[in-house]
């Protein structure tokens, strides 16, 4: 019989902190806990009271990695609140800063945090540029990063923490020069990418079970529009989210799990290119067409080539939408003070983001929601743990199956707060 008791203290390349509890009885997994363990920072709380105005710069601080996604989630939730529409620039503009946001934060999660396990490397800082493929893997990030940077810089004032998006469309908008720079970059920076993609289609690791996929199913691939789709063909409006997820009360976490029709799910880059591979850039489905062939896919670790993919695709459509349409400035659409409920869903890197807002007839906010991709992941990563640690007992010492574990929750990319630190696991085996 195993007997292990084992405590990881902190693992790093995720972010923020969670905990993760395996308990063996007789070479059998009987429970699986993974905890987020991030102190609640009452967002919804602080919502209450501010004018609606102010409230995508307040939740846009909600995370340091992916806070434009929340920012245009809340911008969305709010403009549907007070009924207005939006123009054709702004939604270029708004898809914009969704790729360069998905550009720079893909790259950082794949190369950063996923590529060390790939290489056998403890850290990217130990990439050897001795090494030809090392050598090029580091330029390669740079490259790819500063692209996404530089476009989410131009068109949204800050890679993080935007400051151009605004309800009814943007305060500033970027100059010629700007564009042509950026288009350069992005040139630049797509063979990097293409290098990226046959890099992971070639070395992934393989973990697959069997799980439902859900994301925004939008008519053309991108990261704002679509109707709630999950694998088994269910495709709800956002309105409707109310009746699609189902909150699970996880007394062992600070963060509210979630299931679909009973079940888990996934939300993230694979379960995108699981539903949406067919609505992808025309030269991005030709220049991946290998990679695409892999798809739909069961393997998390597929996970990160979803990513890569989806940089291409961001590169790509980002290009053509800087190539053949000329910005211009333009005044900010005005919305009507009313008392009303508006939603905004995004798909942020990791997954399905959900901003929720209610407003009294002064646009005083008076309540709200905010559900997260990686809340949406515990369950599911917790039955991927138990599979898996199932699996590897009769065959793995403890260490090993401790890595194979931090790569699987690494795959998913979890982001449990802007922390350098993540896991803690405890075993208990009777």
């Amino acid at each position: 019989m195993h007997t292990f008791d084992l405590n990881l203290e902190r693992i790093t390349k995720v972010e923020g902190s969670a905990a993760l509890s395996v308990s063996v009885k007789d070479d059998k997994v009987e429970t699986v806990q993974f905890r987020i363990t991030e102190f609640k920072r009452f967002y919804t709380k602080a919502m209450r009271g501010k004018p609606i105005i102010a409230l995508p710069q307040l939740l846009a601080r909600i995370c340091g990695t992916c806070s434009n996604a929340h920012l245009l989630a809340s911008i969305e939730a709010c403009e549907d609140a007070l009924g207005m529409g939006s123009t054709p620039q702004t939604e270029r503009l708004r898809d914009l800063v969704m790729y360069g946001l998905n550009i720079r934060d893909h790259a950082l999660h794949i190369y950063l945090f996923s590529m060390p396990d790939i290489i056998g490397k403890d850290s990217f800082l130990e990439f050897d540029e001795n090494i030809p493929e090392e050598d090029q893997l580091l330029h390669d990030a740079f490259a790819i990063k500063a692209a996404g940077n530089h476009l989410a810089t131009i068109i949204a004032g800050r890679s993080v923490h935007g400051l151009y998006p605004t309800i009814g469309g943007f305060l500033r908008f970027p100059t010629q020069d700007e564009v042509k720079t950026a288009i350069g970059k992005l040139n630049e920076g797509r063979p990097a990418v293409l290098r990226l993609i046959a890099f992971l289609k070639d070395r992934s690791f393989t973990f697959e079970r069997e799980t439902n996929y859900v994301a925004l199913r939008p008519e053309r691939y991108g990261f704002r529009n679509g109707c709630l789709s999950t694998a088994e063909g269910v495709c709800l409006p956002e309105t409707a989210f109310a009746d699609f997820f189902e909150r699970v009360a996880l007394p062992y976490s600070q963060a509210t799990g979630f299931t679909h029709a009973g079940k888990e799910y996934m939300v993230g880059a694979l379960s995108r290119m699981n539903l949406n591979k067919d609505a992808l850039h025309p030269r991005t489905k030709e220049s991946a067409k290998d990679a695409l062939a892999l798809f739909p896919s069961k393997n998390i670790y597929f996970n990160n080539l979803a990513q890569a993919i989806e940089i291409l695709h961001s590169v790509d459509d980002a290009l053509e939408l800087l190539e053949t349409h000329e910005i211009k400035p333009e005044p900010l659409v005005k919305g009507n003070p009313r008392e009303a409920t508006g939603i905004g869903i995004v798909e942020a890197p990791r997954g399905t983001l959900l901003h929720k807002v209610t407003i009294d007839a002064k646009s005083i906010v008076t309540g709200g929601e905010i559900v997260v991709p990686t809340g949406q992941n515990q369950i599911n990563i917790e039955k991927d743990i138990a599979v898996l640690v199932g699996g590897l007992l009769e065959t793995m010492p403890k260490e090993k199956i401790e890595f194979e574990m931090e790569k699987l929750i690494r795959a998913y990319d979890p982001c449990m707060s802007c922390a350098a630190h993540f896991l803690k696991v405890k075993w208990s085996v009777s």
